[in-house]
């Protein structure tokens, strides 16, 4: 608390030298975390890998929750009071397997997931390309942390060699399937990209707040985990003060915030169907997929427009 005081009377006292104190301070850590990190990482991910052991599988995972619990203990000591409104069920559990959704407008959204996620919903996985593996650290991190890995193959490649063709949907299910006998938080931005007005106009999307959704990572992830999944939950994050960049985290400047988290039904006969594999295989189930996830987008654009304007009143 008395740290927490001191950043706080630096950012009212000399913004300008809170910001950069708040960023520094934050760098510092993060990347002192990352290194230090890094190593227990490899060698459990690689036992893991190795030996199927469950309790280097479990260590991984205490690796990465200390590393989140550590930006998010950054978050409550260093930046300056902020007005950040958040909803959650009360019926979320730690122990659960969810698939999340969520409108994405910056890189902070995951950071922002990750901080309302602590001590309320299990560890954060989402889909990612297979590439980032090659990255330092972080890509091993992701493999060794179950996140499902895209492969994906251009038309050009399928053409060329027409037994590429569905691979990558293969390969998505097996790396979803390796969540099954854990506690999971899968997340899924359905725009598929971050949203820009730019874009919106271009997509010539009908909404006001949001890029069209696409469906098929979601059909996928219930067609691989439909029988494990506690339930599937709808994510509306809000930025009044413009879309942020990951450095305006760390240095204060997301003074206005919102979050709602709440449970979505997806109706019986198309939630069979999807376990079954519809999507793929069933022109009806994919068109009543995309009736369903544009209504509940049709459903978010009005809700960001209320969240917008209580920060208003």
């Amino acid at each position: 608390m008395r740290l927490n005081s001191l950043f706080q009377k630096m950012h009212e006292r000399a913004p300008r030298l809170g910001k950069a104190v708040s960023l520094a301070t934050a760098t510092g850590v993060i990347v002192g975390n990352s290194f230090a990190g890094s190593i227990p990482i490899w060698l459990m991910g690689a036992t893991k890998i190795m030996t199927g052991a469950d309790i280097a599988d479990k260590t991984v995972i205490k690796i990465a929750n200390y590393w989140i619990n550590s930006n998010n203990a950054l978050i409550d000591t260093i930046l300056p009071k902020k007005d950040w409104r958040i909803s959650l069920p009360d019926d979320v559990n730690i122990d659960g397997q969810y698939l999340l959704v969520s409108n994405h407008q910056s890189w902070v959204d995951t950071s922002i997931v990750q901080y309302i996620s602590e001590n309320r919903l299990p560890l954060t996985r989402f889909f990612t390309k297979f590439e980032l593996i090659y990255i330092p650290i972080v890509g091993q991190t992701f493999y060794f942390l179950d996140f499902p890995m895209m492969r994906r193959h251009s038309k050009q490649a399928v053409a060329k060699n027409p037994a590429l063709a569905g691979k990558d949907i293969i390969e998505a299910k097996r790396a979803c399937g390796l969540l099954k006998d854990k506690p999971f938080t899968l997340l899924n931005y359905l725009e598929g990209t971050r949203f820009t007005i730019k874009k919106r106009k271009a997509q010539q999307s009908p909404y006001t707040h949001l890029l069209k959704p696409r469906a098929g990572g979601l059909a996928l992830a219930i067609n691989a985990l439909g029988d494990e999944i506690d339930g599937i939950l709808d994510m509306t994050i809000v930025y009044p003060d413009g879309v942020p960049s990951y450095g305006d985290l760390w240095q204060g400047n997301i003074k206005r915030l919102g979050v709602d988290v709440r449970h979505i039904e997806i109706p019986n006969k198309l939630l069979v169907s999807l376990k079954n594999g519809g999507y793929e295989k069933d022109k009806a189930t994919k068109e009543q997929m995309f009736a369903w996830v544009e209504q509940l987008w049709l459903e978010k654009d009005k809700r960001i427009a209320m969240m917008l304007a209580e920060f208003d009143d």
